[in-house]
């Protein structure tokens, strides 16, 4: 930096030291992200604040997990279901971009991509257009893909499903994944087995070497495992030049975002904390990490360019899939909240399980990713219920923990301490602000920003954007 020079001909070692000063605040001067991540265990409703975000936005990014997400986002009563693709790219004057984190099934791209625009919204580019029933091959014209993302293959995803019937034997439970080869992908990528776009896109004989070494790997391991080797090569050097005009260099095209002209980036946060491979309720979690930390390593950004982090809570808790889970109700509550919660998973149409709110996980997901506010969604869904319960506290062989069980089998047995808070017995489904809401239900709210220490940004009424209740 120049100033440095100059301060140290002009004024000494205190020029000198000013300076560095200088150089350093010059150095971290950049746009910030503002980041989506989910606060329980998934299906809290981040696609609907992305999508609220999205509209102002001038960027938005995925940076972990593969299809085995699931955001729906409502717009003018259509329903647009997004497992790859960012949420956010609903609006056709945003940049997308898919960062090294996430893993790419590319048939799954690009069929979830016509499949939204064939919904009437034509949601993927303000210039894309129907012939003879098949969507052009501009549908990802304002998407952009990171070269290093690893490839998800076909066999993947069947080893996934094998892996999931061995445990099912063995062990006599399974892990319950979604069966879309994110486990598989993962471990190819930490083993360095995996190949990746950059691959696909270089000398396609060398590709189809590795590809064919990889798959026979599997193969060995998996006797039973049918793979078509030749016809998915054939199938992936199709989408060769699909995929050419939308590769970056993910570095240098985050950088130049962050420190480039001024922006509005937005960052779409897959499955949720408790589901992180590493904070989450393991081994019933996903294969990537979904708290902050995953946002830097998957765009290959500095921790400073990190703006604000909104958790998105449920105002109930729901999970998919087998696991620990403390305030779960198998009772008429757990029936009521699925019913007229609809709880059903967007990607794997499983019944979500139901149960009380649990502020203790939440307060650990606050502790990792430092929430500067919440979204708290389907609230309306509490409306006939004369009284609330919220889970508290933990008591583990009597006595009150003062963190959250890393241990399957502790988690499990845990005592949840209930508070009981009255309802409100009153439709808030057409109410468009917090002064409007029931007494009681604004307590509900007050409540869980006293316990937690954050606030409530957002309050969810309803499915569409205009019931999402914005409080500042």
């Amino acid at each position: 930096c120049s100033g440095v020079r100059v301060s140290e001909e002009h004024c000494g070692a205190a020029g000198r030291a000013e300076g560095r000063r200088s150089c350093q605040t010059a150095g971290i001067v950049g746009n910030k992200v503002t980041v989506v991540l989910g606060a329980q265990w998934g299906d809290e409703g981040k696609g609907k604040v992305v999508d609220l975000l999205a509209q102002d936005a001038d960027m938005v990014c995925r940076c972990q997990g593969g299809n085995n997400a699931g955001h729906t986002v409502v717009v003018d009563s259509v329903e647009y279901d997004f497992h790859l693709l960012p949420s956010g790219i609903i609006n056709p004057k945003v940049t997308a971009f898919i960062g090294n984190g996430v893993v790419i099934h590319l048939p799954g791209l690009f069929e979830e991509a016509e499949k939204n625009m064939r919904k009437g919204k034509g949601c993927i580019s303000e210039h894309s257009h129907e012939s003879n029933s098949e969507v052009q091959r501009d549908e990802l014209s304002h998407c952009n893909v990171y070269t290093l993302l690893p490839l998800v293959f076909d066999f993947h995803q069947a080893v996934d499903g094998v892996q999931e019937q061995e445990r099912q034997q063995q062990a006599g439970k399974n892990l319950g994944t979604t069966k879309k080869g994110i486990g598989p992908v993962y471990s190819a990528k930490a083993a360095r087995s995996g190949l990746r776009i950059c691959d696909l896109l270089a000398d396609f004989q060398e590709f189809s070497e590795r590809f064919k070494h990889l798959a026979s790997q599997y193969k060995s391991m998996y006797p039973s495992l049918e793979i078509d080797m030749d016809g998915e090569l054939e199938k992936l050097k199709t989408y060769v030049d699909r995929l050419k005009p939308m590769v970056r260099d993910g570095v240098f095209f985050m950088y130049k975002a962050l420190h480039g002209s001024s922006k509005k980036i937005l960052v779409e946060g897959a499955n949720a904390a408790l589901l992180d491979i590493d904070f989450g309720t393991y081994p019933f979690v996903t294969s990537s990490n979904c708290t902050v930390g995953g946002v830097c390593t998957g765009l290959g950004m500095p921790p400073q360019n990190v703006g604000e982090v909104y958790g998105v809570v449920k105002a109930y808790t729901t999970r998919v899939g087998i696991g620990a889970f403390p305030t779960e109700q198998n009772n008429e509550i757990g029936e009521l909240l699925q019913t007229r919660g609809k709880e059903v998973g967007v990607t794997t149409g499983r019944k979500r399980r139901c149960g009380w709110l649990d502020l203790v996980l939440i307060k650990y997901a606050h502790m990792i990713n430092g929430f500067t506010a919440l979204a708290l969604t389907k609230l309306d869904i509490l409306d006939v219920l004369p009284e609330i319960k919220v889970g508290v506290a933990y008591k583990v062989d009597g006595e009150i923990i003062q963190h959250f069980p890393a241990n399957q089998e502790v988690l499990h047995k845990v005592e949840v301490q209930y508070e009981t808070l009255p309802g409100w017995k009153t439709d808030t489904s057409a109410v468009r602000t917090f002064e409007e809401l029931p007494e009681n239900a604004q307590k509900y709210i007050f409540y869980i920003e006293d316990h937690l220490g954050v606030p409530v940004k957002w309050i969810g009424v309803g499915k569409s954007r205009e019931s999402m209740i914005q409080l500042f």
